[in-house]
């Protein structure tokens, strides 16, 4: 029995962020909201009353203005996923800038620095890391 609310909550956050993805898609009115806005997760409460929208957006030059758009527009979001999916009452929703991806590339960055630093200090390229499982990845 406790499986089934989680199988629901993980459903209908899906639902949510198709909708919210394909609303973002088609555009809203407001100049604020610049750059590419991508849903990288939704989350909902146990008692389905909030939604966590997490997203990132690109350029990063366009992260706090944006953020501050899709905030004030939130009500007009809502009402416009609410019509795509059919629901009795939809959550309401509180939108996070995921830093995930950002730290994300700039660990990839730090690497490839390393990396060149690397091959200009032995004048070698470094070895490729070992697979997760302990064993040699093979190219």
């Amino acid at each position: 029995m406790s499986e089934q609310p989680n199988t629901r909550n993980k459903r209908l956050a899906a639902v949510i962020q198709r909708a919210l993805e394909q609303t973002l898609a088609r555009g809203l009115n407001d100049p604020r909201i610049r750059g590419l806005v991508s849903i990288t997760g939704v989350e909902l409460s146990q008692d389905l009353k909030t939604c966590t929208v997490k997203f990132s957006i690109y350029p990063q030059e366009h992260e706090k203005l944006t953020m501050h758009g899709l905030r004030d527009a939130t009500a007009h979001i809502r009402r416009r996923v609410m019509k795509q999916i059919h629901i009795r009452e939809m959550p309401r929703l509180v939108f996070k800038l995921d830093e995930g991806l950002k730290k994300q590339a700039e660990v990839m960055s730090l690497l490839a620095k390393a990396r060149a630093e690397y091959s200009d200090t032995t004048g070698e390229t470094p070895p490729d890391t070992p697979a997760q499982d302990g064993k040699e990845s093979t190219p």
